[in-house]
């Protein structure tokens, strides 16, 4: 029986619907539920640790506290853990420091430590419990020596648990004096072109911490090249720290010898200057040394072209019969004409 016209193509059509139907399927049933999270999304934290304030009300991002030596300061730490799981903390005072990139640090636990950090105490209360979706504020004192110099003295609350460590500042101020001091160290530039960078070191050397601002003048030999305006430093200076800094300077001469001036202030501190030369050069010192190596070769080839062309004068003149020390037709005329115009400038008779 032949076949019906019209009959196959809704029979392959079916067939092509079926088969996306049970595929799809197939997908939905292999893919997570939901919208998947992105990639480099950091995970939330299982616990928090920050300043404990009146709620409804801003958070506060540090401690702050003051007072004159030997007294007692208080103040109170939340933590937070909104997981389902429980999580023991456990808590530490530390001293707050500067990296050498001038990026604010604690330090590590040492016996024996007599900085802030050793002041503060939690009592009974160093460790802490917290339940699932728990919040616990913790109390703990900073207790001031009486000896205790006036000024910043930087510390931090340390909370350690499962998978993390976090540290909540304490911007702690003793009474009397406070002195901003600031100075501008070890200036050296390195890099070529766009890549030219003014490396330099901040020291403070006050008692209270800074937040400084840097300016850059430069004085060329064959150019006038820009320096920088002042402009704010993403570091805060604690006290008695130093940070090793970088300046770049895209616009530098690509070949000149300069003079920089690096020009440092902060609040309440005198400006402080540093000056350094430099050489700029394409390619740096190797290529200031490659340059001095061709002006180098290129004297010892000329001296060597003047022996060589003096050697040869020497052997023809005695070729053709002359003594080597005779001097030529040309020198003797050379001489004379050098002699005359010796009477004309000293005006000797002729």
């Amino acid at each position: 029986m032949p076949p019906i016209p019209g009959r196959r193509g809704p029979r392959r059509l079916g067939a092509a619907l079926r088969t996306t139907a049970l595929l799809t399927a197939a997908l939905l049933a292999a893919a997570p539920y939901g919208a998947p999270a992105a990639a480099d999304e950091p995970p939330a934290p299982a616990w928090t640790a920050a300043p404990a304030g009146a709620r409804p009300g801003p958070a506060r991002p540090y401690f702050y506290l003051a007072g004159p030596a030997g007294t007692v300061l208080e103040d109170r730490l939340a933590l937070d853990n909104p997981g389902d799981r429980e999580h023991t903390v456990t808590l530490r005072g530390a001293d707050a420091d500067n990296a050498p990139d001038g990026a604010l640090a604690v330090r590590p636990a040492a016996p024996g430590a007599s900085g802030a950090g050793s002041w503060i105490s939690f009592g009974g209360s160093a460790t802490v419990k917290l339940p699932p979706r728990t919040r616990a504020v913790v109390p703990f004192t900073v207790t001031v020596p009486p000896a205790a110099p006036p000024g910043d003295h930087p510390a931090a609350v340390v909370a350690t648990g499962p998978g993390r460590e976090t540290g909540v500042r304490i911007h702690l101020r003793v009474g009397g004096p406070a002195v901003a001091a600031l100075t501008v160290e070890d200036v050296s530039v390195r890099g070529h072109g766009a890549a030219t960078t003014v490396d330099y070191t901040l020291v403070n050397r006050g008692n209270v911490t800074l937040t400084p601002e840097l300016a850059l003048r430069a004085e060329g030999t064959l150019h006038e090249p820009s320096g920088r305006p002042a402009r704010a430093l993403p570091v805060e200076l604690l006290p008695g720290r130093r940070a090793r800094l970088s300046e770049p300077w895209p616009d530098a001469p690509a070949l000149d010898r300069v003079a920089l001036t690096l020009t440092a202030t902060a609040p309440g501190a005198a400006p402080a200057t540093a000056e350094a030369e430099a050489w700029l050069a394409p390619g740096g010192t190797a290529g200031l040394a490659a340059g001095a190596l061709l002006a180098l070769a290129g004297t010892a080839l000329a001296a060597l072209l003047l022996v060589r062309a003096r050697r040869t004068r020497r052997l023809r003149r005695a070729a053709g019969g002359l003594p080597a020390g005779a001097p030529a037709q040309e020198d003797a005329a050379a001489n004379e004409h050098e002699h005359e115009h010796a009477h004309e400038l000293t005006g000797a008779p002729r």
